[in-house]
């Protein structure tokens, strides 16, 4: 995989938000995000379902709080508990009502004007899967044994409601999986 600096950017917001407060990053991975955070200084919960994700993050970031554990299971923090959300390309593969479900225990978890971070794999993502394999539900797909939905703008901003104000939500690609891959990348707001 090659470096994908995306949350650099966003680190002043992310500290401005979570001066007090641990950031929650939600599907790990080997912990390229989770290594960003804990570099620049945050109080990191992170976890994801894979073991080896897992293991292998924790021994990249021991400071970081790393665990294994399902998106759909309810958060391991308390309400109100952080200030920023981290979700990168780890909220497309469940089912239109269980991804409302997630965000809206994401923003249970976020104290007040909390931010989450996050990125979509997009409609225009050909190179991994949109389009491919049978249609569960609009742009939700199983393909080879895996399920993953694919986001338009619409769609994209239709996953945060009135308990949301979107600050920012742009189409870009990354290079992060060796070929080039589509994705929204969503910035959204707690709403007070």
């Amino acid at each position: 995989m090659f470096s994908d600096p995306w949350l650099d950017r966003w680190l002043a917001l992310i500290a401005e938000r979570s001066a007090s407060s641990p950031v929650l990053e939600i599907g790990c991975g080997y912990g390229d995000d989770t290594s960003t955070l804990a570099e620049a200084g945050f109080d990191v919960v992170s976890f994801d379902l894979s073991a080896a994700c897992v293991a292998a993050t924790k021994l990249r970031v021991p400071r970081a709080r790393v665990m294994r554990r399902d998106a759909r299971a309810p958060l391991p923090v308390g309400d109100g508990a952080v200030g920023a959300v981290i979700a990168s390309l780890s909220l497309h593969y469940f089912p239109w009502q269980e991804t409302l479900a997630i965000v809206d225990g994401i923003q249970k978890a976020l104290g007040e004007n909390g931010v989450l971070l996050c990125r979509l794999n997009s409609t225009e993502d050909r190179n991994f899967g949109a389009g491919h394999g049978v249609e569960l539900e609009t742009n939700y797909f199983e393909f080879e044994g895996q399920t993953k939905r694919f986001f338009d703008r619409e769609t994209a901003a239709d996953l945060f409601g009135p308990a949301w104000r979107v600050i920012s939500l742009e189409h870009m690609t990354t290079g992060k999986y060796f070929r080039q891959k589509s994705l929204w990348e969503v910035i959204a707001q707690k709403a007070a």
